[in-house]
């Protein structure tokens, strides 16, 4: 086989073409990651704090079906955001604490 100057310049030139294109793919695809990254973490920061307690409603809304603490992880879909002094109100009013993240203990309310 005949090994030529000018064909391995040739197949070195064709190879640099070739990394210089993959090189700049990855820098491309690091960019993307780098702003996904900044739109996670603006959007981490722009997310509302979770409520420090919730008050789960029953079927018609009006009824109140237990309270529970903000981290509660047994909260049903009916369960809104509610202040400390609703929560005591509604504990004061009977209703149910949650038997699992117990509202009362964390509030100093004997049930």
């Amino acid at each position: 086989m005949n090994d030529s100057g000018a064909s391995r310049l040739a197949l070195l030139r064709f190879l640099e073409r070739v990394q210089e294109r993959d090189l700049s793919r990855t820098r491309r695809w690091i960019a993307d990651e780098e702003r996904r990254e900044a739109e996670r973490r603006v959007g981490e920061a722009r997310r509302p704090s979770a409520p420090e307690w919730l008050i789960e409603c029953g079927l018609d809304r009006s009824n109140i079906a237990a309270v529970h603490t903000g981290e509660c992880w047994d909260t049903g879909k009916r369960s809104r955001p509610a202040t400390r002094a609703q929560a005591i109100e509604a504990l004061r009013r009977q209703v149910p604490a949650c038997s699992k993240c117990r509202p009362d203990t964390a509030l100093g309310i004997e049930a």
